[in-house]
């Protein structure tokens, strides 16, 4: 069954539908592979096996991915009647009464759900280290981080464990994963993917649903699953042309790239590796036929982004603080929290309801601002996936705050603006460092523009097929 495991989902869900593997052995696979390899990992914080095998025997026949195994990520992506935790202790006990679309989507398609992946408390860090449940590892290093928010997804898929699993992205939480993980991670355009029902928009709209996956085509196929505007939803993203999984192979055309090393905001320390990894990348661009030469919006070098943004975390953290106290009938003292989201939580409530419409005010000027980069005629930029070089855990220290959110600006730099302008952007695993850990580069395009990320991804993946040295 390893053969199979090693499989992407398509390519397990074709086994299922050719004779070759039954649903239940094949999610009987993975609940061994998980059993085997997660006490070292600590990817998988609340396992549903016996009623995954029990779900695994029901699955229609002509559901597209009959019996392909898959973790959700324990932020979001609700399923109702299950644990979920939010990477904290304070939902204990606190039941979960409806799924979330998205996951009624996955199931309707015919994944079965395994359990629910390690994350950060409140996924409010890079790093996948929370008190509750404990680090989650690399699969390529225990030592090091396997990222954050959805740092327990990814190192599951990098390890073999599933194909597939959910995450979320609200500044970097897809493609920072990805990027450590060796993994392709796409965080959609906003809108594209719903909250509901129990949620409209995330973070004030920086955050979104997606995947991590081990294929462009896996991560193409899971979002056309579960986009799609609902009644309701406060944003609406704009429609594509078609299927993002014909989008595959589909032929790009040529390409404007536009392509940054160095941060042009001045405080984000220049990486060689991480520079490396752009550079050998645009190259590669440029050898399939792309436009490619160095210029980014000039946006991005704003000094004013980080504040703006990281008032909007807090007080939506605050928020959900606020309203886990209401659901289980006691607020939440700060001392059960983790003392970053603790010390975060008292920034915020000293935060006026003014100043928090200025900070959002202030992001919708700098949507547009970078958003007349790709108006110009650029169609990608090349940037970084993580702004710093994989690092050890502990290396975002749980109590100190200064430390902690410098360390993650830093880490953020490339990816927390995508979130705020709500565009797309996928993370490839196109380079390593010298000790053969992941170091992930993301494209970035126009709102709207997943079809395009996706035939250019697909494209480099076949002129530079991804390598998996995790896999167990």
């Amino acid at each position: 069954m390893d053969d199979v495991l090693r499989l992407d989902a398509a390519g397990q869900a074709r086994a299922v539908h050719d004779g070759r593997v039954s649903p239940r052995e094949l999610v009987e696979a993975a609940i061994a592979k998980i059993e085997a390899h997660d006490g070292e990992l600590n990817a998988v914080v609340h396992p549903r096996f016996e009623r995954a095998l029990a779900e695994a025997d029901g699955i229609p026949a002509d559901a597209p991915f009959r019996g392909v195994p898959i973790l959700l990520k324990d932020l979001g992506w609700r399923q109702a009647g299950e644990p979920y935790s939010a990477g904290s202790r304070v939902l204990d006990g606190v039941p979960v009464e409806e799924s979330g679309y998205g996951t009624v989507r996955l199931r309707a398609a015919g994944f079965v759900v395994l359990g629910r992946t390690n994350t950060p408390e409140f996924g409010s860090t890079i790093t996948t280290e929370p008190a509750a449940f404990g680090p989650t590892r690399n699969p390529y290093d225990p030592g090091y981080s396997a990222g954050g928010s959805s740092g327990g997804s990814a190192a599951a898929v990098a390890a073999g464990m599933v194909a597939i699993a959910t995450a979320s992205d609200g500044g970097g939480s897809i493609r920072i994963p990805a990027s450590l993980c060796g993994l392709v991670g796409l965080k959609p355009t906003r809108g594209r993917v719903s909250f509901g029902p129990t949620g409209g928009e995330g973070w004030s709209g920086l955050s979104c649903p997606g995947f991590v996956t081990r294929t462009v085509r896996d991560t193409a196929a899971a979002l056309d699953l579960v986009s799609g505007y609902v009644n309701g939803d406060p944003y609406d993203a704009p429609r594509l042309p078609g299927p993002l999984a014909e989008e595959v192979g589909a032929d790009p055309g040529r390409l404007r790239v536009g392509f940054v090393t160095s941060h042009p905001r001045g405080d984000v320390p220049d990486v060689p590796e991480v520079a490396e990894a752009v550079t050998r990348a645009a190259g590669l661009l440029e050898a399939l036929g792309h436009d490619v030469s160095p210029g980014c919006p000039e946006a991005l070098g704003e000094a004013d982004f980080p504040r703006h943004f990281g008032a909007i975390v807090a007080n939506n953290l605050a928020a959900e603080v606020e309203n886990i106290g209401v659901r289980r009938g006691r607020p939440v003292r700060m001392e059960e929290l983790e003392p970053r989201n603790a010390a975060m939580v008292g920034v915020a409530r000293n935060h006026s309801a003014a100043e928090h419409i200025v900070a959002v005010q202030w992001i919708d000027g700098f949507r547009r601002r970078m958003a007349a980069w790709w108006e110009s005629g650029y169609d990608l930029l090349l940037a970084p996936s993580l702004g710093v070089a994989p690092f050890e855990l502990g290396w975002i220290p749980p109590d100190d705050l200064s430390v902690a959110l410098g360390r993650t600006a830093h880490a953020v730099g490339y990816t927390s603006a995508v979130n705020a302008t709500g565009q797309p952007a996928i993370s490839l695993p196109l380079h390593s460092t010298r000790a053969g850990l992941p170091v992930g580069v993301q494209l970035v395009a126009a709102a709207g523009r997943e079809d395009l990320l996706v035939r250019v991804a697909a494209q480099i993946e076949e002129a530079r097929p991804f390598t998996h040295g995790a896999l167990r």
